[in-house]
């Protein structure tokens, strides 16, 4: 394996690992396992590892600007947790009318707002949508026929939001304005069959998406044009998302999923990557 990737020794591997975000006011990374279902953690500064489990299905964990608590993605909708008290209070359910959906991956964008992609649980029914939540707690329905909803982004100025259906091998652009109205949308990578599926990915400080493949094993970096600049090969098969961490922003972290690759001795782990460029600044929820 290439020197520049280290794998975090901790006990045990993620069924499905996702979600990763850096905290800088506590100098940690948080990421999720969705089918354990837990809510991990990486002090950055002494290496110390953690997990606690939830109750129900967890997509993503994202920190409030201000507060020590976060929010937190759900199987039965947005919700607000400490993690000192280990404590849920709920904010509400975006599909009420869709019991078997989950919420699956999420970004801030620049105003302090949770966009927010859901998925059937199953993934057997083109049933999920994308969410965003602004800062008074309510929500709002932006986008719909989704088969796996994945992998929120941003352009470097913030106004360009990416956003891809994994089960469709398709990320999308659209244009994202000021009071949060998308427009324009249009495919922006189609993956190849060989390529696997396109998940979770983050921006870097030279406007570059890097995307993690599931079922391609690699992880691929695109500029804001969609051509491919570089691929980055892993030792196991579903790679799920990523992210920048560090008081640099220089070191890229990337989960992974052992459902699926069970023989696969590597799979679940999470992986630090050196690939000599930082990442964009976290944003927390703004609410």
């Amino acid at each position: 394996m290439d020197p520049r990737i280290r794998i975090l020794d901790r006990p045990g591997r993620d069924r499905l690992g996702e979600g990763p975000v850096w905290v800088p006011e506590r100098g940690v990374l948080f990421w999720v396992d969705i089918e354990a279902p837990a809510l991990n953690w990486l002090d950055l500064a002494d290496g110390a590892v953690g997990a606690r489990p939830f109750p129900e299905p967890l997509g993503w964990i994202i920190p409030r600007a201000g507060r020590r608590d976060f929010v937190v993605g759900l199987k039965s909708g947005f919700a607000t947790y400490d993690l000192e008290a280990d404590r849920l209070a709920p904010i509400g359910d975006p599909e009420p009318d869709d019991p078997d959906n989950r919420l699956n991956d999420a970004k801030v964008d620049g105003a302090g707002r949770i966009w927010a992609g859901s998925m059937h649980q199953a993934e057997t029914v083109v049933s999920g949508a994308l969410h965003r939540l602004d800062p008074d707690l309510t929500w709002r329905r932006m986008d719909t026929s989704y088969g796996v909803a994945n992998g929120p982004t941003f352009s470097r100025d913030g106004r360009i939001l990416y956003h891809s259906d994994s089960a469709a091998r398709t990320v999308y652009a659209f244009d994202l304005a000021a009071d949060g109205a998308l427009t324009g949308k249009r495919p922006f990578l189609r993956f190849p069959d060989d390529w696997g599926w396109p998940d979770g990915m983050t921006t870097d400080e030279e406007g570059c998406l890097w995307i993690a493949h599931w079922g391609g094993g690699r992880l691929s970096r695109f500029d804001p044009a969609g051509r491919l600049l570089r691929a980055i090969p892993l030792p196991v098969p579903n790679i799920t998302s990523c992210a920048f961490a560090g008081p640099g922003l220089d070191r890229l972290f990337v989960t992974s999923a052992a459902r699926g690759a069970e023989h696969v001795p590597e799979a679940g782990a999470l992986f630090e990557l050196d690939v000599g460029v930082a990442g964009l600044p976290p944003r927390a929820f703004a609410g």
